[in-house]
């Protein structure tokens, strides 16, 4: 049964590939193992299901994390071109979640934006430089999306792999009362 799950396929990321079990009385021999032989595959199949959450959490946020990254690059871009048409840029932008005014944003040759970097961490960044950190961040955020979506697609199939295990091992443990049942039966009726 260890051989089972120390198999060493693994995906990119180091997570190990679910045992297919296909005959249980090919490696359970003694059914007074199935309790424990059970709660291994019980304990693998949540590992799975805490690993998938886990990972979808992380695509959820790289969704939401992408699309910003994406605006804020444009803008910079924008910035840039009225940088290099000499013309000075006017915009509308948000002061709260329903106030708006509009604003004229100088764009002479020392043209700086400031970048939310995280934990209340805001940095003043050339808007040139801007524009090359927020490429390097989209597409390692495009990247690591791409990424956690495999990696839930390949938990996806392992944990359907260890459902169905452990449907086996429960319905080979049902037939296993079932006969030694049946046979008690017959000695007692052997008896009368």
């Amino acid at each position: 049964m260890e051989a089972l799950f120390n198999s060493t396929k693994t995906n990119p990321r180091g997570i190990p590939e679910a045992p297919f079990v296909e005959r249980v009385e090919d490696f359970l021999k003694d059914p007074n193992d199935f309790d424990l032989c059970f709660n291994k595959f019980q304990e693998r199949l949540s590992k799975y299901k805490f690993m998938q959450e886990s990972k979808l959490v992380t695509v959820r946020q790289l969704r939401q994390k992408i699309p910003d990254i994406e605006n804020t690059l444009n803008m910079c871009r924008a910035l840039e071109k009225k940088k290099e048409s000499g013309s000075n840029m006017e915009t509308n932008y948000q002061l709260n979640e329903t106030l708006y005014t509009k604003a004229e944003i100088d764009t002479s040759e020392d043209l700086k934006v400031g970048l939310w970097l995280g934990a209340d961490v805001m940095l003043e960044y050339p808007v040139e430089e801007a524009i090359t950190l927020l490429e390097g961040k989209l597409s390692d955020a495009k990247q690591n999306l791409e990424v956690n979506q495999e990696d839930v697609e390949f938990l996806r199939e392992n944990i359907t792999t260890m459902e169905v295990n452990c449907a086996r091992l429960y319905n080979w443990d049902v037939e296993k009362r079932q006969q030694l049942k049946h046979a008690q039966q017959g000695t007692e009726n052997l008896k009368i």
